[in-house]
C-alpha cells in the first residue's frame, strides 16, 4: 500500500479522534489507530472499548488497499514537530513495515494487522434517529455538561439526559447540588424516547462540534448511540438505568424574584469567594430592596469580605447561603446579560433562569442552599 498526504491535515484528524484513547487499555491494539485505505479514502478509528471515533481524509496517489493498525504515540509525537508539506505512506503488505517519507527524512516502524481491531456492533433495527444542527447539539451539551456528576453509586447522573418528545429535546444534568435543564423547542421527534449520553464521550462531541456546522444525525437503541456529522462519527456505549424525575424538584413557585446584571454579580462572587473558607466555599447573599449585599468570612484565618450589587427586588429581607463555586459555574453557562434568581426561603433551592431566553430556547439552572451558621 502507498499513498500521499497533507501533514497538518492528517494531525489535525488525528488529534481530533486521539482523545479517545486511554492510557491503560483492556486490548494492546487499542493503544493504536486503525487505518482502512480504500481507493484515495484513508478511514481512521480510535477506541477505548466502550467508546469509538471515526473519521476520514482524502489521500492522493493511493496503491493498494486494506487495513492496518499504527501505534498512536509514534505517530502524533513526531507529527506535531513537522511543518505543512505532504507525506508520502509506504506500507510492505507482507510485515507492515512503514515508512513515512517527508521532505528532509523518513519514519520508519512496524504496524500492526487490522483484522484484530475490534469491530462496532450495529444498531438494533428498533433504533430511533434523530436530526439537528450542530451548533444546537453542541449548545445543549455545553450548557448542561458541567453538571454531571462523579457518583460511582448513582452511575446514572454521570451523565447527560436527553428526554426526547414529540416538541422538543431537553439536556438535563445533575450532581444532586445544582441541576440544569435546557430544552430546545426546535427539535422534533416522532415518539417519546430518552437515553443518558456518558460523561467522556460528551466532552468528545463538544470539541468537535465546535468545529463543524453541519447537520448531526443522532441514532440510538438501548444501548448505544451513533452521531455522525460531515467529518467524523462517533459510536458509544450508553449508560443504563433511569433518570430520577428532574422536574419533580424544580421549585414551581418561588415567591423572591431577583433581577440582576449577570456579569456584575458573577465578578462580584469572584472577589468575595476568595475570603470565604477553602472547606466550604460558602458566601451569603442578603435581599433587601434594591441590592444585594454579597459576604463572605473565613473564621479560622479571620478574613472577610462583603460586596454590594445594585439589583431589581421588591419584598421582605432575606439571607440565604449558597456555595460560591457552584454559583460562579452556573452564571458563567448561562449567556445573557440579565438573570432572574428566584428563591423561596433558606432551605429551597435557588432557581436562575436568563431574562431572556434565545428563540426557540427554554434554560434553567437550579442550585440547592448552603445551611447558615447565624
Amino acid at each position: 500500500m502507498k499513498f500521499d498526504v497533507s501533514s497538518t491535515a492528517l494531525l489535525s484528524r488525528l488529534q481530533s479522534i486521539s482523545k479517545v484513547i486511554v492510557n491503560k487499555n483492556s486490548l494492546p491494539i487499542l493503544d493504536s489507530f486503525l487505518f482502512d485505505l480504500e481507493g484515495n479514502l484513508l478511514t481512521i478509528t480510535a477506541s477505548d472499548a466502550e467508546t469509538r471515533m471515526v473519521t476520514s481524509i482524502e489521500v492522493m496517489n493511493a496503491e493498494g488497499s486494506g487495513l492496518f493498525a499504527v501505534s498512536a504515540k509514534i505517530l502524533l509525537d513526531p507529527l506535531k514537530e513537522l511543518p505543512e508539506q505532504p507525506l508520502t505512506f509506504d506500507i510492505n503488505d507482507d510485515n507492515l513495515e512503514i515508512f513515512i517519507h517527508f521532505q528532509n527524512g523518513k519514519y520508519n516502524f512496524i504496524g500492526q494487522k487490522g483484522d484484530t481491531y475490534p469491530q462496532q456492533k450495529p444498531l438494533s433495527e428498533n433504533a430511533i434517529s434523530l436530526t439537528m444542527e450542530s451548533s444546537q447539539l453542541l449548545n445543549g451539551i455545553s450548557r448542561s455538561l458541567f453538571a454531571t456528576a462523579e457518583d460511582e453509586l448513582r452511575p446514572v447522573m454521570n451523565g447527560i439526559y436527553f428526554d426526547i418528545l414529540p416538541d422538543s429535546l431537553t439536556f438535563v444534568a445533575s450532581d444532586g447540588h445544582k441541576l440544569v435543564r435546557f430544552r430546545n423547542l426546535s427539535i422534533k421527534s416522532p415518539e417519546r424516547a430518552s437515553f443518558i449520553l456518558p460523561k467522556k464521550p460528551a466532552n468528545l462531541l463538544k470539541n468537535i462540534l465546535a468545529k463543524e456546522d453541519d447537520m448531526v444525525l443522532v441514532k440510538f437503541d438501548d444501548n448505544n448511540v451513533y452521531v455522525s456529522c460531515n467529518n467524523f462519527e462517533m459510536v458509544c456505549r450508553l449508560i443504563e438505568g433511569r433518570y430520577p424525575n428532574y422536574n419533580s424538584v424544580i421549585p414551581k413557585d418561588n415567591p423572591y424574584k431577583v433581577t440582576i446584571d449577570r456579569i456584575s454579580f458573577l465578578n462580584a462572587l469572584k472577589r468575595v469567594s476568595i475570603f470565604s473558607s477553602p472547606a466550604s466555599s460558602l458566601i451569603k447573599l442578603n435581599l433587601s430592596e434594591g441590592r444585594m449585599l454579597i459576604s463572605a468570612q473565613d473564621i479560622d484565618f479571620s478574613y472577610a469580605a462583603e460586596e454590594m450589587v445594585a439589583c431589581q427586588y421588591e419584598g421582605s429581607e432575606l439571607n440565604i447561603g449558597f456555595k460560591a463555586t457552584y454559583l460562579i459555574e452556573i452564571l458563567g453557562n448561562i449567556s445573557s446579560d440579565e438573570v432572574v434568581f428566584e428563591l423561596a426561603d433558606p432551605s429551597r433551592a435557588g432557581v436562575l433562569v436568563p431574562l431572556e431566553n434565545e428563540e426557540n430556547e427554554d434554560l434553567l439552572m437550579l442550585l440547592m442552599p448552603m445551611m447558615l451558621n447565624d
